[in-house]
């Protein structure tokens, strides 16, 4: 992969609905060679897929990112909680993590009274969970699917 894979790469995430004229002129190719290599980029697995992003009730409501420690780190406690976290959709994104906590979620509610609801019903109940921290996003900076034509400049 060389400079021009990864601009193509840069540029389809901010706007995955690129046209591949326009993301061909971007890049500094021909249409046709420009194909080739998003192609080349899909086959190899670098670009895995292209998806929209929907907006939600974190667009009006409150996210919050969770800390989960577990009881144990063992594969059998790992996988009953992946499997658990899967089951809800409030909890948009789950990540294993190094340090402090074994996990961070991102967690989506209408309101603070509503993540109350997940806190008590949902995350409490996780298997081996020992610890919960959550943090309440005042609000969004970046985002994906929240970037503008500035971003994609650079500037």
């Amino acid at each position: 992969m060389d400079a021009i894979d990864r601009n193509i790469i840069r540029l389809l995430r901010l706007d995955g609905r690129m046209s591949n004229s326009a993301l061909a002129a971007a890049v500094g190719l021909s249409p046709s060679a420009c194909l080739r290599r998003v192609n080349l980029l899909e086959q190899s697995g670098v670009i895995r897929g292209y998806t929209a992003i929907i907006a939600g009730p974190e667009e009006e409501g409150v996210v919050a990112v969770v800390r989960i420690t577990l009881e144990r780190q063992t594969e059998e406690y790992l996988n009953r909680f992946e499997t658990a976290v899967r089951r809800h959709p409030e909890i948009q994104e789950c990540f294993l993590m190094t340090g402090d906590s074994d996990y961070i979620l991102r967690a989506t509610a209408s309101s603070t009274a509503d993540y109350e609801r997940i806190h008590k019903e949902i995350l409490t109940r996780l298997p081996g969970v020992v610890r919960i921290h959550s943090s309440i996003a005042m609000r969004s900076v970046l985002r994906p699917g929240r970037r503008t034509k500035a971003h994609a400049a650079g500037g």
